[in-house]
């Protein structure tokens, strides 16, 4: 289930807004300049697919998006557990740069084709968690203040886009924000 959360930033005790309506997320996203869309899902996705079988499944939407916005580079990721030590460190790391607020040159497009992950993003006084599930297409415009929780345990998979392919690179705030907020764990109850 899609749902957008909404604190003020100095309170994550008051919830200021909370909907799993599809079309209150995208009226809500739209005023703060944040795309919002769902795609149709391709269930026929191997269990650890390769980026060319994700963008082969989902081609004319990569497509449609690539055109519109003006995207020269989309791939796609997927982060599967894996009980081993290596991954679980891997995992931790990854989480541990994602969760520290920041902002990027270029547009932040994922398409969510499996799984799930929450975009935080820090406007106008505000956080707005957007809980993307599978079928969620999320555009967080550049220069966005935001930070993502993939949760401890990350699993999914997502089809990134980027002008350029220097585009996904952050510019970190230094502001801990993001410990006084629900994470991804806590807002899922994982």
């Amino acid at each position: 289930m899609t749902l957008l959360t909404v604190w003020p930033d100095s309170d994550p005790s008051t919830v200021l807004l909370r909907t799993d309506d599809a079309a209150v997320i995208e009226t809500e996203l739209k005023q703060l300049g944040v795309r919002f869309t769902r795609w149709p899902l391709v269930t026929t996705l191997s269990a650890k697919p390769s980026s060319e079988e994700v963008l082969s499944a989902y081609r004319e939407h990569v497509n449609r998006v690539s055109a519109a916005e003006g995207y020269g580079y989309v791939d796609a990721l997927h982060m599967t557990p894996e009980d081993t030590p290596e991954w679980t460190a891997m995992a931790a790391e990854a989480r541990r740069k994602f969760l520290a607020e920041h902002t990027h040159d270029d547009d932040e497009d994922r398409f969510f084709a499996r799984g799930s992950g929450v975009f935080y993003l820090h406007i106008d006084s505000k956080v707005h968690a957007v809980l993307c599930e599978a079928g969620d297409l999320l555009s967080v415009p550049a220069n966005t203040t935001h930070w993502f929780d993939m949760g401890t345990r990350p699993d999914y998979v997502a089809v990134r886009f980027f002008h350029d392919d220097d585009g996904w690179v952050g510019n970190f705030t230094g502001n801990q924000l993001a410990d006084d907020f629900p994470s991804f764990d806590a807002l899922t109850g994982r």
